[in-house]
């Protein structure tokens, strides 16, 4: 059986193969132009020379940012596949807001997906492998490290204009994994986790991920889970790390959009819109985007098609 999405097919592992047949492939070529967000800087998307071997998201105009600084957001990959331009509705979204976003791989608009099949593991009965991931934790973390260095470099169309202590990791499905992988970086101050989680001690299938829910106690920020409801595969792990984050803010909101969230529509659907509510608030301290999240009366409590849960959040 072919997929086309490796997101997709890493969501179905996490609960086996009899869930194949549920969860529909995303098209093998997606062609319809970007999106530049609905934020006060329209986005755009490049591969900066000094940083070939990934994607960057941005406002289109600099010189627009005036006094404003630049957050930053590093990604996952679904899939933890090597197109930095998988979620680009949704990273267009973060980036017309006043962020600079920071994605591994190619930028493949317009191209095939990549295709990758289950590999029976013999050692395991019923058990699939997916072959040796195509970007790693470090290739997210190189993000942080490029966008401080040309804060710094002469020369740089961003010297001066990144917000240093404004730093998030964030991820989809399998780059979800690769979000908590080094959440333990003291330079992030926030974790966005999507449609993802850690498997149950010893039964991650995913060659070149190295977690097992340990690894949650290594977070030290707010951290939020953005669950596709019950249809989501990612649903059973999600929910379990939620239930044992204890020592940091943690949120996880939930709606019935599946294991592909609103990553596909226009400037990111809702979920990017919930998205940068986050940020700005872990951020930027920004009170008003907090009342998405935060209250008896919150936006997300009133909203009929998403639920909210939150721990040591006020």
């Amino acid at each position: 059986m072919r997929i086309r999405n490796a997101a997709v097919l890493f969501g179905l592992l996490m609960v086996g193969t009899a869930a194949l047949a549920q969860v529909p492939a995303d098209p093998p070529v997606d062609t319809r132009p970007d999106t530049p967000g609905t934020g006060p800087y329209p986005a755009l998307k490049e591969v900066d020379p000094t940083l070939p071997d990934h994607v960057v998201y941005r406002p289109a105009d600099l010189k627009k940012l005036g006094h404003k600084k630049l957050g930053v957001l590093v990604w996952g990959n679904g899939g933890c596949a090597a197109d930095g331009a998988s979620a680009r509705f949704h990273l267009l979204e973060i980036a017309s807001h006043g962020y600079v976003v920071i994605a591994p791989g190619k930028d493949m608009t317009g191209l095939p997906r990549e295709t990758r099949a289950p590999i029976p593991n013999a050692s395991q009965a019923g058990a699939v492998l997916l072959p040796p991931v195509a970007t790693t934790s470090k290739d997210v973390a190189a993000g942080i490290d490029w966008a401080l260095a040309e804060n710094g470099r002469a020369g740089s169309r961003y010297r001066g204009l990144i917000a240093s202590r404004e730093i998030a990791v964030g991820g989809h499905s399998c780059g979800g994994l690769q979000a908590l992988e080094i959440a333990r970086d003291p330079r992030i101050r926030t974790v966005l986790i999507h449609n993802s989680g850690v498997f149950t001690d010893g039964t991650n299938p995913i060659q070149g991920i190295h977690v097992d829910k340990s690894l949650l106690k290594t977070v030290h920020t707010p951290i939020i889970y953005f669950i596709g409801g019950k249809s989501d595969v990612a649903y059973p792990n999600g929910t379990d790390d939620f239930a044992k984050i204890d020592h940091v803010p943690a949120v996880l909101v939930e709606s019935d959009v599946g294991h592909g969230g609103t990553f596909r529509e226009a400037n990111g659907g809702k979920v990017a819109q919930l998205a940068v509510n986050w940020l700005d608030w872990q951020l930027r301290g920004d009170k008003n985007a907090a009342k998405t999240f935060v209250g008896a009366d919150c936006r997300l409590c009133s909203d009929p098609a998403w639920t909210i849960q939150r721990k040591k959040v006020q």
